[in-house]
């Protein structure tokens, strides 16, 4: 009986190069596939965040006369300023000496929810969520009622929020929504960060993804307002 000895031959130069060249567009294809589906997930549980946030106002506004809660106030010495999500004591020379819970969070009862998972705040001297309040119609200085709310399913309480900061030229947490016609308003304040959209929670309780920009932001696309007027603010 005659024995041949065959050599097992291993990969070729050209077959591992062809390999490597397979995997490559593969991982090409599917990691911003991956990217997409994680940013998904992280949307779904910012629309949870703040389906939460606006039961919070709903039962905030049933213990107070049917009343939202004002954006931001200071005591009268301006050293306490009290805000729908933060509270912050200053001293003297207006330093930061705390920074505490604000008015809805006794209707939340986790901070966890107060934060935006696809979102890192930069801040100078507060907290930041990622998630800015109505303050030019429904926590102005004299806050809206519910009866004064003609649009509730229209009309924008709560959504993903940030600046763009001239002084350190980065996107910037922010707490308060400004509409296009307010005197405070410098620059649009919604941030599209969840794969081109932005969470918006309304009057009515809802939240939905929105994708429609206005007034979009020089430095950075992602910045833009909900409305070119008034009309995604106004109650």
């Amino acid at each position: 009986m005659m024995h041949t000895n065959e050599r097992k031959k291993g990969f070729t130069l050209i077959e591992l190069l062809v390999v490597i060249a397979i995997i490559a567009i593969l991982a090409a294809i599917l990691f911003p596939v991956f990217a997409k589906a994680r940013e998904k997930a992280r949307q779904a549980s910012c629309q949870s965040n703040l389906k939460q946030l606006s039961l919070g106002f709903l039962m905030y506004v049933q213990d107070y006369d049917e009343q939202y809660p004002i954006a931001s106030r200071f005591s009268p010495d301006f050293l306490v300023e009290t805000a729908w999500d933060f509270t912050i004591t200053y001293d003297g020379s207006y330093n930061v000496i705390s920074a505490g819970d604000g008015l809805i969070a006794p209707y939340t009862r986790s901070k966890e929810i107060q934060s935006c998972p696809s979102f890192v705040a930069t801040s100078v001297d507060r907290p930041h969520t990622g998630y800015g309040y109505n303050a030019t119609y429904i926590g102005a200085a004299s806050p809206a009622a519910i009866a004064d709310i003609k649009f509730p399913a229209e009309t924008v309480l709560l959504a993903d929020s940030a600046i763009w900061s001239p002084f350190t030229n980065q996107v910037i947490g922010n707490n308060y929504l400004r509409a296009p016609g307010d005197a405070c308003h410098c620059g649009p304040t919604v941030h599209f960060r969840h794969n081109a959209t932005a969470d918006v929670a309304y009057c009515d309780g809802h939240v939905k993804a929105v994708n429609r920009k206005y007034s979009t932001n020089s430095n950075d696309k992602s910045i833009a307002d909900l409305s070119a007027d008034d009309s995604a603010y106004d109650k």
